[in-house]
This record gives C-alpha cells, sequence and structure tokens, in this order.
C-alpha cells in the first residue's frame, strides 16, 4: 500500500489542483498537510492575510470531510515537519504544487533534496501560473522586463486551458499519529476587532471564490469591465485577488469561464482588458523570478541612492489613516483599513502620493499594504510599488505624478465612493467634495476634516527635482 503526502500552500482548493489530483490518482493513502511556516520566512504574510487564511484552511477543512479526509494542520520549520511526518509514517511520496518567490523555492529545494536523500519521491506541478517563468523569453533567451511584450507571447502561447478535474475520491488518511495541531493553535487571528471587521465585507473559500467569478461575468461577461474598472464607486471590478492570493481559484479557472462564450481571437476590448489583469500577475511572478531581488531593492541600479526623505513617521501616519485632506486619498486608505482591500485605480493614486508627492520610500508603502491586504502576493504588491515610483518593471514614468484632485474628480466625478468613506464630507456639493478647503469659510468651519498636508505643486516639482537624479545617475552608468 503506497502512501503520499499533499502538501497545501498557495492552492487551498480541490479543483484545478494538479498536485493534488496527481496524489490522489496515484497513490492508495494520502496525507494532506497544510505547515504555517510563517514565522520562519522573512517574506511573512501581514495580518489581513493571515485572518483570511485561518477561515480559508477552514473551509479546505470542510470540503475534505465530505471526502472522509482532513486536512492537518502543522506549525514549524517546513523542512522539520515533513521529516517528522517522513519517520512516522511509511511515505513514499511528497506531492506540492510549486511557488515562485525566492525564499519558497530555496525552501522547496532543500526538501527535495531531503526526501530525495531518503529515497521518497518529491513531485511538483504547476498551480499557479498558466507558463513556468523560464518558457517565456525574448528571441535572445533572457527575460521581458515590459509587460506588452510579454503578454504577446503569452496569449500566442494559448491562454485556452481547460482547468484539470476535480478528484472524484480521496484516498484514505493512514493511521499514523502525527503531530498535527489545530486550527485556533496556528494563532491566525489577531487579538483585537479589526480582522473579524475587515472580514465582514468578504466570503472565503474556493466555493466563495467561484460564486465570485460566477457573479462577475453574469454582471457584465467583462464586457463593461474596461470602462467600469477606473470606478471606485461602482463594483466593476471582479475582486478575486484575495481568492487568487491563497489558491482558492486558479487564473486557468478564470480564464477558461470567462472565455467559454468567446475565443479569445474574437474577445471585445473588455473582456480582453480583464484577461490582461490576470495574466499581469502572472507577469508579477515572472518578474520576482528573474529578478529575485526586487522583493527588497528597485530593479535599476540608478535608484540604489535615490533621495527619499527620512524623518517621515509623521507623513508616513497620516496617509496610512487616511487624514492628509485629499479626499480621494483618503477614501482609499480607509477603505483599505475598514475592508482589507482598495480599488486598483486608488492603490496607484494613494501610491503615487506616498512616493512622489510626500517622498517617501515605496518600501515603507508596500509594508503597510502587505500588512492590511487581504491580497498581498509578494510579487504583486512588489511590482505595484515599483511601478508607481517608477523604479520596477514597467513602471511608470518618473514624470508622471498623479494628481489626486484631478484624478478624483475625473473617476469619482459625483463623489460617492469619497462620501462611502469620508463621511464627514458626505454633505458637500460635488464640486467641494473635491477640494473641500474651496468651500466656504462657514462650511468649513463644519468639517472635521484635515486641511492639505502639503501642496500638491510645490510637491510635484520637488519630486520631479529628485527624479532627474535618476536621470543623471542612470547616464552615469552608461557612461561607466
Amino acid at each position: 500500500m503506497t502512501t503520499a503526502i499533499f502538501w497545501f500552500r498557495q492552492d487551498l482548493r480541490l479543483s484545478d489542483n494538479p498536485g493534488f489530483l496527481a496524489a490522489c490518482e496515484d497513490y492508495d493513502q494520502l496525507i494532506p498537510i497544510f505547515i504555517d511556516d510563517n514565522g520562519h520566512l522573512k517574506s511573512q504574510l501581514g495580518e489581513a492575510s493571515r485572518a483570511w487564511l485561518h477561515h480559508s484552511l477552514e473551509s479546505l477543512n470542510k470540503q475534505l470531510t465530505t471526502f472522509d479526509s482532513e486536512l492537518l494542520l502543522f506549525k514549524g520549520v517546513a523542512l522539520d515537519v515533513i521529516n517528522d511526518i517522513c519517520q512516522k509514517t511509511d511515505i513514499d511520496a511528497v506531492i506540492w504544487n510549486r511557488c515562485y518567490e525566492p525564499e519558497a523555492i530555496e525552501r522547496d529545494s532543500n526538501i527535495k533534496a531531503a526526501l530525495k536523500a531518503q529515497s521518497i519521491h518529491a513531485q511538483s506541478e504547476n498551480a499557479l501560473l498558466f507558463f513556468e517563468p523560464w518558457q517565456v523569453l525574448k528571441k535572445d533567451g533572457t527575460p521581458y522586463r515590459v509587460y506588452t511584450p510579454y503578454w504577446r507571447q503569452v496569449a500566442q502561447l494559448g491562454l485556452e486551458q481547460p482547468p484539470v478535474s476535480t478528484p472524484s475520491k480521496i484516498p484514505t488518511l493512514p493511521t499514523a499519529s502525527l503531530s498535527n495541531v489545530t486550527l485556533k493553535s496556528l494563532d491566525l487571528l489577531p487579538n483585537k476587532p479589526w480582522p473579524a471587521d475587515m472580514l465582514s465585507y468578504w466570503k472565503i473559500g474556493e466555493l466563495a471564490a467561484q460564486n465570485t467569478l460566477t457573479e462577475f461575468l453574469a454582471r457584465s461577461g467583462g464586457v463593461d469591465y474596461k470602462n467600469k474598472r477606473d470606478l471606485p464607486a461602482v463594483v466593476g471590478t471582479s475582486q478575486l485577488s484575495p481568492h487568487l492570493h491563497f489558491g482558492e481559484i486558479s487564473p486557468r479557472q478564470i480564464v477558461w469561464q470567462t472565455l467559454q462564450e468567446t475565443p479569445l481571437h474574437e474577445l471585445d476590448g473588455g473582456t480582453e482588458t480583464f484577461i490582461k489583469e490576470v495574466i499581469w500577475r502572472e507577469f508579477a511572478y515572472y518578474i520576482m523570478y528573474h529578478f529575485p531581488d526586487t522583493q527588497h531593492e528597485a530593479m535599476y541600479p540608478q535608484f540604489k541612492n535615490f533621495p527619499w526623505l527620512e524623518d517621515v513617521s509623521e507623513n508616513l501616519e497620516k496617509w496610512q489613516k487616511g487624514q492628509t485632506g485629499y479626499p480621494i486619498i483618503d477614501a482609499g486608505m480607509r477603505e483599505l483599513y475598514a475592508t482589507g482591500w482598495m480599488h486598483n485605480r486608488v492603490r496607484m493614486i494613494v501610491a503615487s502620493f506616498l512616493c512622489k508627492n510626500l517622498l517617501i520610500n515605496w518600501q515603507l508603502g508596500e509594508a503597510w499594504f502587505r500588512d492590511i491586504l487581504v491580497d498581498a502576493d509578494l510579487a504583486s504588491n512588489t511590482l505595484g510599488w515599483q511601478w508607481s515610483s517608477g523604479c520596477g518593471a514597467d513602471a511608470s514614468p518618473y514624470f508622471r505624478v498623479f494628481n489626486p484632485v484631478t484624478q478624483s474628480k475625473k473617476f469619482d466625478k459625483e463623489g460617492e465612493y469619497i462620501r462611502r468613506w469620508v463621511p464627514e464630507l458626505k454633505d458637500l456639493d460635488n464640486k467641494s467634495i473635491h477640494e473641500p478647503w474651496l468651500a466656504s469659510s462657514v462650511v468649513r468651519s463644519r468639517l472635521d476634516y484635515p486641511e492639505p498636508m502639503v501642496d500638491l505643486a510645490a510637491t510635484r516639482l520637488r519630486a520631479l527635482d529628485a527624479y532627474s537624479h535618476v536621470k543623471k545617475q542612470k547616464e552615469l552608468l552608461q557612461e561607466g
């Protein structure tokens, strides 16, 4: 009788799970496990993600129990946990789906070597991406740094990939006594009310993810996505990002279901834009795989000595708490803290404001998002912040400084989004709500709302001056 371990990681689902399907089909007994090794990794999950993870694991275990199986939970160094299980049980194989963060690659490589030394089969599959990062390269064999040519090649390679089937049955658990722990003892839920309030906005787990996709496609079929995705006051995006983050749904499932009505080569603009956004996430993993240092430093060396301000604690806190005096910024930061999520257009606005108007290092913004976002993929979060600050792959030009007032008027014209998240401004008219400092002195005296913390024009010029340093550094590097 053969026995395998299946190690769940960023793939907390039973459907379209190649590694799990292989484990179910090829072995007589199966031990499904999850290891909380977060405390042993530098790129740790933030509080919001850990709170979501608690409920996602709970949901996955409920699914497994319908197959008379169970998710066994462990806490500690993954290599030690797996070795311990192998010593207590006659294990023939350990199977998992690949992760692509630098630390995870190193961890998995060490585990494979340890298993090989014990003559235990180690098998890894791809459940996270359409294509492996090493499969998509330029003609000269080097990786892409710009998204559009990357997208073209990925689309040519083929995105119409059917998901793999869900196992019809799950092999039984062996009877060995293992040192697994309870979900509660993983201590994923922080000892404060914030995560519970935040998670009330969400339904969690594989079924919830599939329902979210179905509802999104029924709402618009992706057709209106291009027009509505930039409007924070409407539900114009899929809001699948946290489900993707935990692998409750796969990008292959999303694209396959989206393409059921229309083939890729016949897509309308909205649906194609939606699929491109799904692949942008894949591009983030691609960049982190090929340029692993980007997780903690700028991609380009000319940014190494960028003149970020140093005494920033007061301004950083105002930004974090949504007290900047710019309504669209404050609405976004408050939405983030309340829900663990922020509309993508607003993410770009608040990131530009932090990096360019406040001249605060992008890494401080990335760290805050990583702690508060429920969809905080290390790869996507890093790429997003480097894009906004101008120092990463396919980045926004250094001279592009988002004006939060202009953005607010364009994308939240009636001020609905601002009124929802900055209720102290809800009674202002549609003009003043974007620039409350222009309201009459009588109206302003009744507002419990701060004055703008910085002058947009002056800080824009300061940012352009600082970024001119980068241009000079680039020229010097090219000369040298």
